[in-house]
């Protein structure tokens, strides 16, 4: 059985255990740019069952870039602190299951460990911080408890913003270093927003934050082509940045799912290595991490945008 814990901690100890320098890496993805670069990336690593597989070592992990073997230099089985950004639809459609998305939401934000950072922020046709980044789960609480549904979908705005804000608490040293992810519950297609999709991937694929995407589809309502633009959405952000999404007809599944990403942010192994590419073009470069138990599968961000060169 799955004990619930806190989905961010200090890794030092962890760090120490496998035998490296005792300070925090980079969150997943991340590059910082010294005298070489590196990249930092968060994996899930589950069974074919779709279990967390935990106690895997280093040996267990193959990080291939652009087809290319890498040499793994820091690995961590227990995950850092992270930054949270919570986005909770409140459009007109959500107005019957907005109770239900309040008390899941705050049972996922009460999963926060004493080191972890968490936002709120709240979308219909316009976007509203209702809590900037804190760890206080009190103040967290209070502002999810002051979302009211009204107004049309600006989903893309809302992402678009929460990418925005997460620069702001992005690590600028070693010690700061946190994960970064974003939670995104969404009822339907995006309706009012003054952006583009295509500006929202190209920031998420260019950012350290992950996404993970909640679909709540009206129950026994035929398929709509505007809901399969917003699956594709969610589905695309989710799948390049590393994180995970879930389609659901009924409210009261919202607490189980939110439980899920909080177990999976719980159960994130760290891995980092030096790119083998030299080139300092800007190029996408693809990522594949490949893991040795029989019939587990890894999970990361897709890629990453090379370094480019000094002027």
């Amino acid at each position: 059985m799955n004990v619930a814990r806190p989905f961010g901690s200090i890794v030092a100890a962890a760090l120490v255990t496998a035998g490296l320098a005792a300070h925090q890496p980079p969150p997943a993805g991340q590059v910082f740019r010294g005298g070489t670069d590196t990249v930092f990336l968060s994996v899930t690593v589950v069974d074919p069952h779709g279990r967390h597989v935990a106690g895997l070592r280093r040996d267990d992990f193959q990080v291939l870039e652009d087809f290319v073997p890498q040499t793994i230099e820091t690995f961590a089985s227990d995950p850092q602190p992270i930054a949270l950004s919570l986005l909770i639809d409140t459009s007109t459609s959500m107005e019957q299951t907005i109770g239900l998305a309040q008390q899941a939401a705050i049972g996922f934000a009460k999963r926060l460990g004493p080191s972890d950072l968490a936002q709120i922020i709240d979308f219909d046709n316009s976007i509203v911080i209702l809590q900037e980044f804190t760890r206080e789960a009190a103040q967290l609480e209070t502002a999810i408890r002051k979302t009211r549904a009204g107004g049309s979908t600006a989903l893309y705005q809302a992402i678009y913003t929460a990418l925005d804000e997460q620069k702001r608490v992005r690590a600028r040293t070693a010690e700061e270093l946190r994960r970064q992810a974003i939670v995104v519950l969404s009822d339907g297609e995006d309706t009012s927003s003054i952006i583009e999709y295509e500006q929202v991937l190209e920031s998420a694929k260019r950012s350290e934050v992950v996404v993970y995407a909640i679909g709540l589809r009206a129950k026994n309502s035929l398929p709509k082509r505007g809901f399969n633009i917003a699956e594709f959405v969610l589905r695309t952000l989710s799948q390049e940045t590393g994180g995970r999404v879930f389609f659901i007809e009924d409210a009261r599944q919202l607490a189980s799912i939110y439980d899920q990403i909080a177990d999976e942010l719980a159960n994130q192994y760290t891995i980092g290595y030096t790119s083998k590419n030299a080139r300092r073009d800007g190029a996408w470069r693809r990522i594949n991490v490949q893991v040795t138990p029989p019939g587990a599968t890894a999970r990361t961000k897709s890629g990453y945008y090379g370094p480019t060169a000094r002027r």
